[in-house]
């Protein structure tokens, strides 16, 4: 061993025992770790060979000989060294700059780890496929085109609520395009929303290393004024005026009957669009969701609309009680054939969220408790329905009762209140009672 110089390491030649070459090294005298290897084709390097804080040896190359002469390698080895005492490993990869991420690359990322199940969501569950495909349309429609160049380090909370302000006011809204699909739209309500999105997004971020900190805690969402429009009884009469009309006039016979399945059931949007066959029990008059968007449930129905579903054509291989036209989904244009209906009706603000509440303040104008209303939306808690007396017999009988008087309103054949009091049969003087004591 002996210092190392430029004579040295001309010298120094491959190891070679028989035929065999093979790589050789020099040590130097005075630095310790610093040394010279040669590979069997002749190449030689500078090199420092050293123990990383965690115990394990690393051997990483300086430079070419050549490119640089022996008395740099040595400073720079000397460097090197001289940060290995300290506690550092000099040639480990650097820490990413949890700063530096865009809110695009960290969407991207999300959507990528939650689609393979390795985000939780709700319940400590992973994130429902219909959740994902609803913050992908926020990213892609609202998300990245304001704040996705954006480094996530450099987000201010007026950031956030600038780009709020933004979609509130329509500045990422588009037209519909081509003949499927919808528009992309603002106001306070797609803000807020989409706000709470990113601040999940960046919250699971945090939890799992890949930002440092929430640039939206704290953030002000917009207050969305309540969906609370619901159809009278009158405004029910002239739908199914308006439905009767359409159907002589063409239109689809499968939104035609989603609208009235949704009316009479409650129901949101998709789980009546996408429910399927094989989930209905005709004679319970009960649905049996695998899931919803408050877990797996049974759902009571009325006769009325167990027979709307059961008279639907069957579609040939389709699982769905309303199919797509085309393809092997479900019907999706129940939106639009609704917008048709009710221009025709002259209603307006008409969505399928206000079949659903109209559904609710019927039962609550005939009289039914909020908690038996709550079952049959499906927004009962776990435990609740224990809580009933005769529990089972009074939700088919509520479910009954109500799709009967929208089917009614409906079809223009709806009593008076005064004769419906004096009709009422001994069934619903018994449901009465039920709700009475419970």
């Amino acid at each position: 061993m002996e210092k190392i110089s430029k004579r040295t390491v001309d010298a120094l030649k491959p190891s070679k025992v028989g035929v065999k070459v093979s790589e050789a090294f020099l040590w130097d005298s005075e630095l310790r770790g610093f040394g010279v290897r040669v590979s069997p084709a002749g190449l030689k390097s500078f090199i420092v060979q050293y123990r990383t804080p965690e115990g394990r040896h690393r051997r990483t190359v300086i430079g070419r000989h050549g490119v640089m002469t022996p008395e740099e390698a040595r400073d720079e080895a000397r460097e090197m060294l001289r940060a290995v005492a300290k506690g550092i490993d000099p040639a480990a990869e650097p820490e990413p700059d949890l700063n530096a991420i865009t809110v695009a690359d960290l969407c991207d990322w999300y959507l990528t780890e939650a689609e393979a199940g390795r985000i939780l969501g709700r319940r400590r569950r992973p994130i429902k496929a219909s959740t994902l495909a609803m913050d992908r349309s926020r990213i892609e429609a609202h998300i990245k085109p304001l704040l996705g160049k954006r480094q996530v380090g450099s987000l201010k909370l007026g950031d956030i609520e600038g780009a709020q302000a933004d979609i509130a006011v329509g500045k990422t809204s588009k037209a519909r395009a081509g003949s499927r699909g919808g528009a992309t739209t603002g106001g306070d309500g797609v803000a807020a929303r989409t706000m709470s999105s990113l601040h999940a997004i960046f919250e699971h971020g945090v939890r799992l290393g890949k930002i440092e900190s929430n640039p939206a805690k704290g953030v002000r969402r917009l207050a969305s004024l309540p969906r609370d429009r619901r159809l009278s009884r009158a405004e029910i009469e002239k739908l199914g005026k308006a439905m009767r009309t359409a159907a002589q006039d063409g239109e689809h016979p499968t939104g035609l009957a989603a609208i009235r399945f949704l009316l009479l059931t409650g129901f949101r949007r998709m789980e009546g669009l996408g429910l399927q066959r094989a989930w209905l029990d005709a004679e319970e008059g009960s649905i049996r969701f695998a899931d919803t968007k408050s877990g797996p449930q049974t759902r009571v129905v009325g006769r009325a609309a167990a027979d709307l579903l059961v008279a639907q054509p069957v579609a040939s291989k389709s699982p769905f009680f309303f199919p797509a036209d085309w393809g092997d989904g479900h019907f999706i244009g129940v939106v639009r054939v609704l917008d048709r209906i009710c221009a025709m009706a002259r209603l307006e603000g008409v969505t399928p969220h206000t079949l659903r509440h109209t559904f609710a303040s019927v039962a609550g104008d005939l009289g039914f408790s909020e908690l038996t209303i709550a079952a049959l939306l499906g927004h009962a808690a776990r435990g609740v329905t224990q809580r009933y007396i005769h529990i089972d017999q009074a939700l088919k009988m509520t479910a009954d009762r109500v799709a009967r008087e929208i089917t009614d309103l409906l079809d223009g054949r709806a009593p008076s209140p005064r004769a419906r009091a004096r009709s009422a049969d001994p069934a619903e003087r018994v449901l009465e009672t039920i709700e009475a004591e419970s």
